[in-house]
C-alpha cells in the first residue's frame, strides 16, 4: 500500500471513531422554535449533532439524500414527509424514529416497523392538553353554560336560576367516556374529585380493568341511554367510523350533552344534526367531518352547539410539551436507554 493510500485509510478509519450520531429534524420549517427550548436542543447537542434551523421537509433531492445517509434519529413533527422503504435506504445508520406530536399514522410507514426501527410518539404529552379541554366542557355542560350564557346575552335581565329549578350542576350526574385511550383514561383521572357517577365503554378493556381505573363499566347502548353527557375519545379506524349511530343518539336522554374530540368521523354527522335542530341535544365539537364544516353548514349557528376549531391539542405554549417529551425520547436512544413512549406496531389498528 502505497503512502496516499495508507494516509487515506488512516483517515477513514479515524473519521469513524470520531464520527458523531446526527439528529435530522423532518417537520415545518417554523416548528422547530416552537417545540424545542434552547436547553432541549443543547442538551442533544451534548451526544449528538443537530441543526434545528433547517428541518428536512422532503426526503427526495440530493441535499435531503445527504443529510438523510448520516442520520441517526429522524425527530419527526407536523408537517414531516412520510418515511417509506425509499427514505430508509438513503438512510442506512437510522437508529430511531422519534416524533415530537401524536399519531405517527399519516408519515411512518410500516416498512419502518418491518426493518425493526423503533419509534416514538408524544401522543402522551398531547393528551393533557385534550383531557384538560373535555374537563372543562363536561364540568360546563353539566352547569348548562353554554346555553345558559346565550340566553344571559340575549334577555340581558335576571334568568331567575334560584327559582327555576331543573338539572343544573354535577352534583349527582353521569358522564359517560367512550374509548379507555390515554386521553379516555386521564379525563377518568381528573374527573375523580367530583361527584359523578362517570361509564366506561370500551371493548378491547376488560371489565374488571375498567373498575380498577376507577369507573363503571358499560356497553355503547347504556352509555348512551344513561348518560347526561357523552365525551368520545375512540380512535378513527374503519371499525370506529359512524359508531356514533342515529340509534344510539337518539337514545341520549333530553338536554344532554356529546362532546368529540377525537374524530368526526366517529359521528354520524346527519343524524347528529337532525337530533340537534330539534334542539332537543347538545353538542360540543372540537372536531368534525369534514374537519371544517360546510360554511353553509347549521352547526355554525346553532345555539346548542358550541363549535370549536380542533383547539383541544396540543397548541401554542403547549407545545413545548411535546419538544420537551421528544428530546427525553431522543436522549434515550442516544444513551442506549429503551424508549419510554414507543408506538406498539401491533395495536395501530386500534389506536389513534
Amino acid at each position: 500500500m502505497d503512502r496516499r493510500a495508507a494516509d487515506s485509510a488512516r483517515t477513514a478509519r479515524l473519521d469513524a471513531v470520531m464520527a458523531r450520531p446526527r439528529v435530522e429534524l423532518a417537520m415545518y420549517p417554523d416548528l422547530p422554535g416552537r417545540l424545542f427550548s434552547r436547553e432541549s436542543i443543547e442538551w442533544i447537542r451534548r451526544y449528538a449533532d443537530i441543526d434545528p434551523r433547517a428541518p428536512l421537509t422532503e426526503f427526495t433531492s440530493r441535499q435531503a439524500r445527504s443529510r438523510l445517509q448520516k442520520t441517526t434519529i429522524l425527530l419527526t413533527g407536523w408537517g414531516s414527509p412520510e418515511i417509506d422503504a425509499q427514505t430508509i435506504r438513503y438512510a442506512p445508520d437510522l437508529k430511531a424514529v422519534v416524533h415530537a406530536a401524536g399519531t405517527i399514522k399519516s408519515h411512518v410507514s410500516r416498512y419502518v416497523f418491518e426493518r425493526g426501527i423503533p419509534v416514538s410518539s408524544a401522543a402522551e404529552a398531547n393528551a393533557v392538553p385534550v383531557a384538560e379541554y373535555a374537563l372543562a366542557m363536561i364540568l360546563l355542560a353539566n352547569k348548562a353554560v353554554p346555553a345558559l350564557a346565550r340566553e344571559y346575552q340575549a334577555k340581558r335581565a335576571d334568568l331567575a336560576l334560584i327559582r327555576r329549578g331543573g338539572t343544573f350542576g354535577n352534583h349527582g350526574r353521569t358522564v359517560g367516556l367512550v374509548g379507555a385511550s390515554r386521553i379516555g383514561r386521564r379525563v377518568l383521572g381528573l374527573l375523580r374529585p367530583f361527584d359523578l357517577t362517570v361509564l366506561l365503554s370500551d371493548p378491547y378493556v376488560p371489565a374488571s380493568r375498567i373498575r380498577e381505573l376507577g369507573a363503571t363499566p358499560a356497553d355503547l347502548a347504556e352509555v348512551f341511554a344513561r348518560s347526561d353527557v357523552v365525551s368520545l375519545h375512540a380512535p378513527a379506524t374503519e371499525q370506529t367510523r359512524g359508531m356514533v349511530t342515529a340509534e344510539l343518539l337518539s337514545s341520549l336522554r333530553d338536554g344532554a350533552t356529546l362532546i368529540n374530540t377525537a374524530r368526526g368521523s366517529l359521528v354520524d354527522e346527519q343524524a347528529l344534526l337532525a337530533e340537534l335542530l330539534t334542539g332537543r341535544l347538545s353538542a360540543v365539537l372540537d372536531v368534525t367531518d369534514p374537519e371544517i364544516p360546510a360554511p353553509d353548514s347549521p352547526l355554525w349557528d346553532l345555539p346548542n352547539v358550541v363549535l370549536t376549531p380542533h383547539v383541544a391539542g396540543a397548541l401554542g405554549g403547549e407545545v413545548a410539551r411535546l419538544g420537551a417529551s421528544a428530546a427525553e425520547e431522543v436522549i434515550r436512544v442516544l444513551t442506549g436507554k429503551p424508549l419510554a413512549h414507543p408506538v406498539d406496531p401491533a395495536t395501530l389498528a386500534i389506536t389513534a
